[in-house]
């Protein structure tokens, strides 16, 4: 297998992932009573129960923890298992094809129930509802309601409307709010000692490739007092990694500000009590300035590594996708990073396949993949979505081929990233704790601040006494495949 196998959590789509279908969410799971938590109070009398499933990326996961704190709020109980319950929400991942496939089997899943009289009734919500509501009504007209991307505060509305009986108001699609919605009274469905925090909203860059301008409107800054504040009730909660994320990170502050503000952010991150480490995902390269390179490179908590999607490296493909960032400037960029930020470990994206690829094209992708040696990657194919200038562009390329040159790219970085694990064994490194191996007595599965959750790999460690969200010294002993195996050899932090 050409990539770090998926490990628990929302599925991701790429050779590099090992898919299947989140399951309903579990109720042990969820209910996390702590400070950031106490306002989600358990009604005497549930007024429904009832199964959710959330797809997608991590900008969904917080807005599938926002619903169900809301509904929480309001004396819905989740319950396991749809078989039984009074309703179903499938929060929908529209991305790419295969996130759409995998949606609409998670859907048709929970009608299929409700066919069966097993569920009263079904609401799909989240990025699929808002691109292709049209299709979802018109192929699958069982629905009982469907939610878009900003009316998921109207949650409980919806629950309550879909339990009375009441037909009117099946749709609920608000627009694109100037700025983001409120992510507060979240009901986390991560573990308890890491979480996200999603900075802004939508994208401005308007890539020939991507849907999520249409889905997720313009790009909009949530304020930084806000963001803080969250921060605080988030390290009140337990939470020792904070992972943030936004379409575009770097693009922080522009709409709002005038300006970009992510370095003012990370300084005013770094202040926040209990947090250990905090995690930037999502950093596009444009307006990725000095300043900010210097904040990561200088901060205590921000660990050493950058997740910039950087989808191809040929200046013709650049342009194609309108990337605004050519080749020349984006090598710079990396050379800088790795210049100034020690110990980086560099994650990013290519696609493959894209229409007009041409050999010189791909082996210009592979030379400079072998060039900066990426510690962690993932390819696409490219996913001809109908509704992007990319659909119309001339010559576009078999599926054979496409496959052919993401298998390709990820020999060239399986090899890479067995070296890099090499060169890990006899380190001594913090691992985060996220939790036990199963059936094994003194075994945890953890990770090294090399590791984001959900998509990169793992850390496999021997020791007595560990706990999930324990920080702990270890040394690495060996590797197995892409993951680490290490010995803890110290107290927990």
């Amino acid at each position: 297998m050409l990539g770090c196998p998926l490990r628990s959590g929302r599925p991701r789509y790429g050779p590099a992932r090992r898919r299947g279908r989140l399951p309903p969410l579990s109720p042990p799971a969820l209910d996390l009573p702590s400070q950031f938590t106490t306002d989600l109070r358990q009604a005497e009398q549930a007024k429904g129960r009832y199964a959710f499933i959330s797809l997608g990326c991590p900008k969904n996961t917080v807005d599938s923890e926002r619903m169900l704190g809301l509904l929480k709020l309001d004396g819905y109980d989740l319950v396991a298992d749809p078989d039984g319950a009074d309703f179903a929400i499938v929060n929908t991942c529209g991305f790419i094809e295969a996130a759409r496939n995998e949606s609409f089997a998670a859907i048709d899943e929970m009608l299929d129930l409700k066919r069966a009289g097993k569920l009263r009734g079904v609401i799909v919500s989240g990025c699929l509802a808002e691109r292709q509501k049209e299709q979802l009504l018109e192929h699958r007209p069982d629905i009982d309601h469907l939610v878009g991307v900003f009316g998921r505060d109207e949650v409980t509305k919806v629950a309550d409307r879909l339990l009375g009986g009441l037909e009117e108001q099946r749709l609920v699609f608000r627009p694109a709010p100037a700025k983001p919605l409120d992510d507060t009274s979240r009901l986390r469905i991560t573990p308890g000692h890491f979480a996200y925090l999603k900075i802004s909203e939508g994208c401005d860059r308007l890539c020939t490739f991507c849907a999520i301008p249409k889905m997720r409107g313009k790009h909009a800054t949530k304020p930084i007092e806000e963001v803080i504040a969250e921060a605080k009730g988030l390290a009140a909660d337990g939470v020792r990694e904070l992972v943030v994320v936004a379409q575009d990170t770097t693009y922080y502050g522009m709409d709002l500000y005038g300006e970009p503000r992510l370095a003012q952010l990370i300084a005013e991150l770094e202040q926040v009590e209990g947090l250990e480490w905090i995690r930037l995902m999502y950093l596009y390269p444009m307006y990725f300035n000095d300043d900010v390179i210097d904040a990561i490179a200088q901060s205590k908590k921000i660990v050493p590594y950058i997740d910039m999607p950087l989808q191809h490296a040929s200046d013709r493909m650049l342009k194609r996708m309108q990337r605004r960032v050519a080749s020349g400037p984006t090598r710079e960029l990396v050379q800088k990073l790795r210049d100034r930020i020690p110990g980086l470990v560099l994650r990013t994206t290519f696609i493959t396949g894209f229409p007009g690829e041409t050999d010189e094209d791909f082996a210009e992708l592979c030379d400079f993949v072998e060039e900066f040696k990426f510690e962690r990657l993932g390819v696409f194919t490219y996913s001809l979505e109908p509704d992007t200038p990319a659909a119309r562009l001339p010559e576009h390329l078999p599926e054979e081929l496409k496959a052919e040159r993401r298998d390709q790219l990820m020999v060239i970085q399986q090899r890479l990233a067995f070296e890099w694990a090499d060169f890990q064994v006899g380190k001594t490194m913090d691992v985060l704790i996220d939790g036990p191996v199963p059936g094994e007595e003194a075994a945890w599965i953890g990770r090294t601040a090399a590791d984001a959750p959900d998509v990169d790999c793992v850390a496999y460690v021997t020791g007595e006494g560990l706990h999930p969200g324990d920080l702990v010294p270890c040394e690495i002993v060996a590797r197995t495949d892409y993951d680490l195996v290490a010995v803890a050899v110290g107290e927990p932090k």
